[in-house]
């Protein structure tokens, strides 16, 4: 009998915490998707230098003109 009291107590704590992580990752994946498209917006912007690596290594300014 106590077995299953106490495989009833830790079955309602497990799922509890599933529950609570499930809707963590739903919260933050929200937030990434929110930082993206400010991103997206940002890199859209004509005062935004976009840099790419050369041979080197080195990060340098596009040749491209916006």
């Amino acid at each position: 009998m106590q077995f299953i009291i106490y495989f009833i107590i830790f079955s309602l704590i497990f799922y509890g915490l599933r529950k609570i992580m499930r809707d963590w990752r739903e919260r933050y994946k929200q937030f990434d998707g929110q930082k993206h498209e400010r991103d997206l917006k940002e890199r859209d912007r004509g005062d935004v230098i976009d840099l790419k690596a050369d041979k080197d290594g080195v990060f340098r300014p596009d040749d491209e003109d916006k």
